[in-house]
């Protein structure tokens, strides 16, 4: 059955977003051949959404977030490997998040939940 979940950043600038997230992010890849690096996602969750036009989120679209355990020590130590953060860390109740850049045109965020969860 499922095993696992890729997911894709489509970038204007796929070497300099591959080395951000090898770099910057830190996150452990392996080469699958000419350079095109597979990172490893530490810890993974799904969940769905609602679509809701007023906040412009369409049906069919996606979002990736990263998330951490002290987003304050997350950010600090990002920052200091030369991320750019879009905005502050703003209470959303569900968690703390604030947003960064990738090179290519991504933008994801980063927070900290404040849920926890014992998967069925």
């Amino acid at each position: 059955m499922i095993k696992g979940m890729h997911g894709l950043f489509y970038t204007s600038e796929p070497e300099a977003t591959r080395a951000f997230i090898r770099d910057k992010l830190g996150l452990r890849w392996a080469d699958a051949g000419d350079g095109w690096l597979i990172f490893e996602a530490p810890e993974a969750d799904l969940g769905c959404h609602p679509a809701m036009a007023e906040d412009g989120r369409k049906p069919g679209t996606h979002k990736l977030s990263f998330f951490c355990d002290d987003i304050e020590a997350s950010v600090a130590e990002l920052r200091e490997r030369g991320v750019e953060f879009i905005d502050e860390i703003t209470d959303r109740g569900y968690g703390l998040v604030i947003g960064f850049r990738i090179p290519g045109g991504v933008e994801v965020e980063l927070y900290q939940p404040r849920y926890t969860l014992e998967f069925q």
